[in-house]
């Protein structure tokens, strides 16, 4: 069988051609700017300061970063089962639950490092629990995750709602979140990381769940890669049906990967329920399942390419305010629309610019790809 492009080397498959997209997208980002009257460089400088130009911003971004390092996460272990998890929003607003329960619950009895290892439970419990549901339907009913998983995203938002209004707000409180987490149900800030680096941070809720998803991205990579179960998930990926002929249960391992989607994107809330806003409350995830979604697509679905992706989106999200904030014509729509670009280059024409990168290896190194092609006949 044929094959649409030859292997590429690992650097150029998931450095060189991702760059080549980002590149591109801003450079289209730019002529997007050009066209409201504003100078494009100025605006990438402006840009580049609000996200990393002091110590505030530089933790603003990691804060944000955190987020979508989860999400992304979530979403890479499901693409590798050929599998779209677009529910990580719902549940990690069901994963916030899972946080809010056992803070609720233990923040005046337990220490906060304590605490902190039974809201990682709760999370990632509560967030596989809701994936559970259309991972089932998937494998035993055949219906697909795509649609089951955005209809679970308007079922948790609306169970959210309820509970915040009905059952978990206080009597004395008139707005929809629940009382503020005690001491033992708040994460310890790492500001304290950048000012020893030299840099000044007055306030900024970048914290500790920032250590957790780094962790959880070396953990997803050994899982991958390195396990028998990382195995099955990659060949039910590439083809269900030697999958199936080599003996791995289809129904399991779509369920099994699915409940790990959606306990990543549960842990997610770790984030700003218990690290910055310390009580849970509605939007909280304020789009972060669906960033998710374009930082995967940019990340190839590797915990290596996840976390700098992860970086840039905080870096639009920061910097993108500060945009907004110092030129009036360009509203936070242009943001969305520059963070359009960039998921329009990294997923949809993730291979627009393959068959040159391609060409020119194979000109200037044609070692590489011929071993690289042979390697990949062997595998």
């Amino acid at each position: 069988m044929s094959a649409p492009y030859a292997k590429l080397p690992a650097w150029a498959d998931y450095g060189l051609i991702p760059l080549i997209n980002l590149c591109v997208a801003f450079l289209v980002a730019g002529l997007v700017v050009m066209l409201v009257g504003e100078n494009p460089f100025r605006a990438a400088a402006i840009l580049v300061e609000g996200a990393l130009g002091r110590g505030q911003n530089i933790a603003y971004t990691l804060y944000y970063a955190t987020s979508f390092i989860f999400t992304g996460l979530a979403v890479a272990v499901a693409f590798h089962c050929s599998l779209f998890n677009i529910g990580g929003e719902g549940q990690a607003y069901v994963g916030g639950l899972g946080v809010a329960v056992v803070c609720l619950a233990f923040d005046s009895i337990l220490p906060w490092w304590v605490v902190f290892p039974l809201a990682v439970a709760g999370a990632a419990l509560f967030g596989a629990a809701w994936a559970f549901i259309p991972a089932y339907f998937q494998a035993r009913r055949g219906s697909h995750i795509v649609i089951t998983t955005i209809m679970f995203n308007f079922i948790a938002a609306s169970l959210m709602v309820y509970l915040l209004v009905n059952v978990l707000k206080p009597a004395t409180s008139q707005a929809p979140q629940t009382r503020t987490f005690l001491e033992g149900g708040q994460l310890p800030k790492l500001n304290f990381v950048l000012e020893a680096l030299g840099f000044s941070v007055r306030s900024a809720p970048f914290n500790l769940s920032f250590l957790l998803a780094l962790l959880a991205a070396f953990l997803v990579w050994v899982l991958i890669w390195r396990t028998r179960l990382g195995y099955e998930i990659r060949m039910r990926g590439f083809s269900p049906k030697a999958a199936r002929y080599a003996g791995v249960s289809d129904t399991k391992i779509v369920i099994v990967a699915m409940l790990i989607s959606g306990a990543l994107a549960g842990m997610m809330a770790l984030n700003p329920v218990m690290g910055d806003q310390n009580r849970l409350q509605i939007d909280f995830v304020t789009g972060a399942g669906f960033v998710g979604i374009a930082v995967a697509l940019m990340g190839r679905s590797h915990p290596a390419g996840i976390v700098p992706a992860a970086i840039l989106f905080g870096m639009l999200y920061q910097g993108g305010a500060e945009l907004a904030f110092e030129m009036p014509n360009i509203s936070r729509d242009m943001i969305v629309i520059i963070q359009g670009l960039v998921i329009l280059f990294a997923g949809a024409l993730e291979h627009m610019f393959r068959p040159s990168v391609q060409a020119a290896i194979a000109t200037l190194s044609p070692r590489a790809v011929g071993a690289e092609a042979r390697q990949g006949e062997g595998g």
